[in-house]
């Protein structure tokens, strides 16, 4: 009961956000899901005895959030920063590590809700396409999965996804696209809906199998546990966070 009572309050914050919120209010709550990805992420880290990344990576992912043109130089120079503020460790290991993370961090908990409002400045029926297709595709993997999941996936980092429920996941990512878009922006060309559909689908498959190696990496089920019955938050993005870049570069390059 809690597990559907947190899922059904987080749909109906997602919805009001992607349809109905002040650009304000969305970017508010852009920051809010960068910081607590990051925070979560930041455990992870810790958690696989790396120093953790701190404030740099903030400073990074508010750079891409909020200066999107500056990203390069604004990523640069605060790299400079964090390597000048390591050079306080006197174990000179831990220097490469935390400010690779710090890196790494910031573009994977804090650019995807750059491009989610780039999408959504766009069309609000881009952003919910890029979010939903990787949930229409999980609900479809996980009843063929359990029916008919006979080859494993990628067995060493989850041993319950299959081949069989990764090709059903696509296959419903595939036709919600085509559904969904063909309704709401019949502007858009079938096959560019598909190809993001796709993509999209595919991306966010390896986003959920790269968050699960980085728990099993630091030995640990969830990456947080703010969420009854769900974990944490990275737990319910890690496919969106790979999912929302690709489908907005492919909507641009289509442009």
């Amino acid at each position: 009961m809690r597990r559907l009572v947190t899922a059904l309050g987080l749909i109906a914050v997602a919805i009001y956000l992607i349809f109905w919120a002040p650009h304000p209010v969305f970017m508010g709550s852009a920051l809010c899901m960068s910081l607590l990805c990051y925070w979560e992420y930041s455990g992870l880290v810790k958690q696989h005895n790396i120093l953790q990344p701190g404030i740099w990576g903030v400073l990074i992912g508010l750079v891409i959030l909020f200066r999107p043109d500056q990203t390069l130089l604004g990523a640069i120079i605060l790299v400079i920063a964090a390597f000048a503020a390591a050079l306080r460790f006197s174990n000179l290991r831990n220097i490469l590590p935390q400010v690779a993370c710090a890196l790494l961090g910031a573009f994977y908990t804090f650019a995807p809700w750059r491009f989610s409002a780039d999408l959504r400045q766009q069309s609000v029926h881009l952003l919910f396409f890029a979010l939903a297709l990787n949930w229409a595709g999980d609900t479809v993997a996980y009843y063929i999965g359990r029916a008919f999941g006979r080859h494993k996936l990628a067995p060493a980092v989850s041993p319950n996804k299959s081949w069989e429920g990764a090709l059903a996941s696509v296959a419903g990512s595939l036709v919600f696209g085509l559904l969904y878009l063909g309704y709401f922006l019949p502007s858009v060309p079938w096959w560019e809906t598909a190809s993001m559909a796709l993509a999209g689908n595919i991306a966010g498959q390896l986003g959920d199998l790269a968050e699960s190696a980085l728990k099993r990496g630091a030995g640990v089920k969830d990456s947080g546990n703010m969420l009854p019955g769900h974990g944490g938050m990275l737990d319910r993005v890690d496919s969106s966070l790979f999912a929302l870049p690709v489908v907005y570069g492919l909507y641009l390059v289509s442009k």
